[in-house]
């Protein structure tokens, strides 16, 4: 699968990406406390290839979802640079940081669709909100969408109607309506089953195949990094201690690299 990408470039530790390639997003020594002496995020320096889908990795509480809203400009690192789309999102104004966000669609853990809509007008929001397209403009839109992900049968129902499953691919189909250059997910198979999380997994590789897009997805789970990943980072102390080609990562022989992606028991991580 990632035969065709372009070759990741520069090193930082055993970290495969640093520096400016050119690519959407750019992170330079990203730091981030909460306490003001805990680095959630100490010194993360990346480039994300475009056009591939990223899965980020760790173990829980090591920083991935704080990372998602770095990109996203939802907080702001306590040093380093973010840039998105060759803007430093913090030396630019609020308004301008707004239209970078549009460009961007998210697919949160629950879907995080709004629980007084239908399934229908939960997709149609943004488009409703971001453009002005007329409703039968919308309606083209949001019904493509709603049958790439198996929904268009559900759209007048609730979100308390359906199945968590049912809400995540939702939530996938209002993540795609403003055709984003760049689709983040936060852990998008957190409380699906086995099956399901495979079904969502090769959903979202479609989907990448059909729009193309920088995709970044936020998970713990070995087996949802095996299905999609072109490029795999794992996180863990607050460091990018791996970016590589997603077999160059499972072929890892760093100790806890290795151990966090072969689920080992033995090992640097420990219950603590």
């Amino acid at each position: 699968m990632s035969g065709s990408l372009p070759p990741l470039e520069g090193s930082n530790g055993n970290s495969r990406l640093e520096g400016s390639n050119g690519n959407s997003i750019e992170l330079t020594d990203i730091r981030k406390s909460f306490d003001g002496t805990t680095r959630v995020l100490d010194g993360i320096t990346a480039s994300i290839n475009d056009g591939a889908i990223t899965t980020i990795l760790g173990p829980s509480g090591t920083g991935k979802s704080v990372l998602l809203k770095h990109i996203v400009g939802l907080l702001e690192p306590d040093g380093g640079e973010v840039r998105v789309f060759g803007q430093d999102i913090w030396r630019i104004s609020l308004a301008e940081r707004y239209e970078l966000r549009k460009r961007f669609g998210v697919l949160f853990q629950d879907g995080a669709l709004f629980g007084s809509m239908d399934l229908y007008d939960n997709v149609a929001f943004p488009l409703r909100k971001h453009t002005d397209r007329s409703e039968s403009e919308i309606r083209e839109i949001v019904m493509n969408h709603m049958r790439e992900v198996g929904l268009e049968a559900a759209i007048g129902k609730a979100p308390n109607e359906i199945s968590g499953g049912m809400r995540k691919r939702a939530g996938l189909a209002r993540a795609l309506v403003m055709r984003p250059d760049v689709l983040l997910f936060d852990e998008p198979d957190s409380g699906l089953d086995p099956v399901r999380t495979k079904l969502l997994c090769e959903l979202i590789t479609q989907v990448h195949k059909e729009h193309g897009g920088t995709y970044i997805v936020i998970t713990h789970d070995i087996a949802s990094a095996r299905t999609l990943s072109d490029y795999v980072g794992v996180l863990w102390q607050g460091k990018l201690v791996e970016y590589s080609e997603a077999q160059e990562a499972f072929d890892s022989e760093d100790p806890f690299v290795h151990q966090f992606l072969s689920g080992d028991a033995v090992g640097p991580l420990g219950m603590d």
